[in-house]
């Protein structure tokens, strides 16, 4: 049995403007464990960004109980959760969020800088598929080829898990593909626990386990018996 990474229990986050209240997360119950691929599958305005802020470390639960290894994330102050995001997790957004006047490797260096045991920005290039493309600037790349330096940019100081949210959201159906294939590399070749979030059902193929939400919760939960990235993602 592998080790759990997360456990989350009874996690609720509301947000109030005024006398209204949002309930974005309605006592979620979660176990994530090390090496595998989780997608969590839901419409938007489900919870699933709110409960992938919380798991790494941007946002603070109303109530419940978030554990990462032996780390309470309640217990952490803002130093301590920064201190926690730098360590322990990449982010993988669905905007690339790329410096224009740096080169690919330049915007990959920028985490290994602060990183504790950073891989070197080449090796997490090549492992993304764009060894050919690390000298070039972000408006000379496809918006698939961008997002591959985020995830580079993301793996390159070797986090204990991966965090991504609508990663192929603002791509179409074949350059959606490639940065399927190059996360679930990831996971293969490094063992990074990885938590995909997404509305689109294509995407489900390629995890170890789907995670269902709706209306704040996870409703069901799935394992594939195979995996496979998908051979088209329609929207």
């Amino acid at each position: 049995m592998a080790d759990v990474v997360f456990e989350a229990r009874g996690l609720t986050k509301i947000y109030r403007t005024g006398d209204i209240e949002v309930h974005a997360l309605a006592g979620v119950d979660l176990d994530l464990y090390a090496g595998e691929l989780v997608v969590l599958l839901g419409p938007s305005g489900s919870g699933k960004s709110t409960l992938l802020n919380i798991l790494g470390g941007l946002d603070h639960a109303t109530s419940g109980h978030v554990r990462f290894c032996d780390h309470d994330l309640m217990d952490l102050d803002d130093a301590g959760l920064t201190a926690y995001r730098r360590d322990h997790v990449g982010f993988v957004f669905q905007f690339y969020n790329l410096i224009p006047s740096l080169t690919a490797r330049e915007n990959v260096d920028l985490v290994t800088e602060i990183a504790r045991n950073p891989m070197s920005a080449e090796e997490a290039l090549r492992l993304v598929g764009l060894a050919e493309r690390m000298d070039h600037f972000p408006a000379q790349m496809s918006g698939g080829e961008q997002q591959r330096v985020a995830i580079a940019r993301a793996i390159a100081k070797r986090p204990d898990v991966l965090l991504c949210d609508e990663p192929t959201g603002a791509l179409d159906s074949k350059t959606g593909i490639r940065v399927l294939e190059a996360l679930s590399e990831v996971n293969q070749e490094l063992g990074t626990t990885t938590a995909l979030i997404t509305h689109n059902a294509a995407i489900q193929d390629i995890a170890h386990r789907v995670m269902l939400f709706g209306d704040g919760r996870i409703t069901a939960t799935k394992t594939n018996a195979t995996r496979k990235v998908p051979s088209e993602i329609s929207w």
